[in-house]
């Protein structure tokens, strides 16, 4: 077993891994009676004295204390068929156990994959392909389980049973025994040696075109109005067109390249049936019709699980990839993030004391030594030229950045890891373009609560206040009114709102607004700086911070921090 492939797996995981291992060994000894109960049957028909005085099945028979051969041998017919059905229950009844583990465990990876990724944070985030890091969250765990996992588990399953054949074929006979296993040496040994690279870069090759497809229709999709502006469309459809035609190109190669398991094998039983004959002819044995019949019935069932090792072992290395992926999950920080009611009780004033930010691609801060104290119930304003770091000022607010050097202290405490949630449960938070999820209007506003204890009362009055009322009014189904995907049938002064009014629903003490206003038009602007006066007329006690670019959005702030 590969190192990557033991350490992706989880502790709990490899424990319960140990009992599926087992499963697997029992079922490859269910399956080796299955194969033993055909024996019996075989030696009966080809060889009748077997069950004559002195012969194995006559010893039976005594045992049994049956005289008619005719009842002797349908009784041995029916016993044989009543143990390899119930060998086949038992076979998926112990399968269950693989199947349950093997999707467990691609909930689990999937999951932590997610969490690893979120863990990350948002520069993480910010600086990676949505595209790519869905793809890996839903496609290829689900690729490692299914395309990896369960094929190591089939091969060691008929691997086992492959050994137990032969081994009963070495105590039966050395001759048919050396028979097949000059059938399966060479045709395993063949078959790796040619395909062993081969198969492994077509699945890294796939991996990334299926990637360049997935992020061609995101983009297509996601840029419709200026592809559609610009004429892109046709560029676009032949990328789409390029992407597919290189994935056929790999998948017919592939597909060829899973007939050679069939090809192998067939060629490797016939060259098995001459030498068959071969020995015959040299070594000439009276019971060679029963040694054939053997042969024949061990290789029907030889074959089947040398095709099936073959065939999972070139599609785990066509699945390999998944691995490089999985590496990257960081199972030492993977707890769920605990839902948690506390806020800290703001009620004196934050301080950014001598704050400074570099971004680890960066050779240069963005933000330097700044610092900043901020009063309960003050309005404060920032402004200052594009990419000067007024976003990045409140990310660090926020706790989605960590300060390179400095600290946050409120009301005396600094701000650690160990308060960054209440902190966060203190703040709401409205940016320039306000995330909308699929669902409707209240579950927008209350977004991050559950919807199951929702406090109408609440949810009323901060839709008055976000001046979102009549609009809610208007609509057929009001506040239960579906959004679509990233609210795209809202229009900008709509988003704003709910996005006031969702920061609003938190009770919240700090209120930040990052450029909430400035890509909207003048009208829908003034209307949602008025909600936003209205808001801090409202509630005195309310602490205010905005970035802005326009002075009327600024005009009733206390103070003015320019950053140069």
């Amino acid at each position: 077993m590969e190192r990557e492939f033991w350490n992706i797996i989880p502790q709990s995981y490899r424990r319960q891994g140990i009992g599926v291992a087992l499963t697997i060994f029992l079922r490859a000894l269910l399956n080796f009676v299955g194969v033993a109960m055909l024996l019996p049957v075989l030696m009966l028909l080809l060889n009748p004295e077997g069950a004559k005085p002195n012969g194995l099945l006559d010893t039976i028979r005594q045992a049994l204390g049956i005289d008619s051969d005719t009842n002797f041998t349908i009784i041995v017919c029916g016993l044989a068929l009543c143990i390899i059905l119930l060998k086949n229950i038992s076979v998926i009844r112990l399968y269950s156990f693989e199947r349950d583990y093997i999707f467990s465990l691609y909930k689990h990876l999937s999951k932590a994959l997610y969490a690893t990724y979120y863990r990350r944070g948002l520069h993480f985030i910010k600086h990676s392909n949505s595209t790519i890091l869905t793809r890996n969250i839903n496609s290829v765990c689900l690729i490692f389980v299914s395309g990896y996992l369960k094929p190591f588990a089939t091969i060691l399953g008929e691997g086992l049973l492959l050994v137990l054949v032969v081994a009963t074929l070495v105590w039966f006979n050395p001759i048919v025994a050396l028979l097949a296993i000059s059938v399966i040496l060479p045709i395993g040994t063949l078959f790796y040696l040619l395909l062993r690279r081969n198969i492994n870069n077509l699945g890294k090759q796939e991996n990334e075109l299926q990637r360049r497809k997935s992020r061609i229709v995101t983009e297509t999709f996601r840029g419709y109005a200026d592809i559609e502006i610009s004429g892109a469309y046709e560029l676009m459809s032949k990328r789409f067109d390029e992407a597919m035609n290189d994935i056929i190109s790999l998948r017919k190669r592939h597909a060829t390249l899973a007939m050679l398991p069939q090809m192998f094998t067939e060629t490797g039983l016939m060259l098995g049936l001459i030498l068959f004959v071969v020995v015959n002819l040299i070594l000439p044995n009276k019971e060679v019709a029963l040694m054939f019949g053997v042969f024949a019935v061990a290789t029907i069932r030889l074959i089947p699980s040398l095709r099936a090792i073959m065939t999972n072992w070139s599609t785990i290395r066509f699945n390999r990839f998944t691995l490089d992926t999985l590496k990257a999950i960081e199972y030492d920080n993977l707890e769920d993030v605990e839902d948690s009611d506390t806020s800290i009780n703001f009620s004196d004033s934050i301080e950014l004391r001598n704050i400074s930010f570099k971004f680890d691609d960066s050779d240069s801060n963005t933000i330097t030594d700044f610092s900043l104290s901020v009063h309960k119930g003050e309005h404060i304003g920032i402004r200052g030229a594009s990419g000067i770091g007024k976003t990045t000022l409140f990310n660090i607010l926020l706790g989605l950045y960590r300060p390179t050097s400095g600290e946050i202290v409120v009301d005396g405490k600094r701000l650690s890891e160990a308060n960054i949630r209440s902190w966060q449960n203190s703040i709401g938070y409205v940016p320039q373009s306000v995330f909308i999820t699929e669902g409707s209007i209240l579950e927008n506003i209350v977004f991050g609560h559950s919807v199951d204890n929702i406090d109408y009362n609440r949810i009323n009055e901060v839709i008055e206040i976000a001046d979102l009322k009549r609009f809610v009014d208007a609509l057929p189904e009001g506040i239960n009114t579906k959004i679509s995907e990233q609210g795209e049938n809202l229009s900008g002064g709509q988003r704003q709102r709910i996005g006031i009014a969702r920061a609003l629903y938190k009770n919240c003490d700090i209120l930040l607004l990052d450029e909430a206003t400035s890509s909207l038009d003048g009208k829908t602007e003034e209307s949602i700086n008025t909600a936003i006066e209205r808001l801090s007329n409202s509630n005195n006690a309310l602490t205010i911070i905005l970035i802005a670019h326009r002075e009327t959005t600024l005009q009733y702030c206390d103070r003015i921090i320019t950053l140069e």
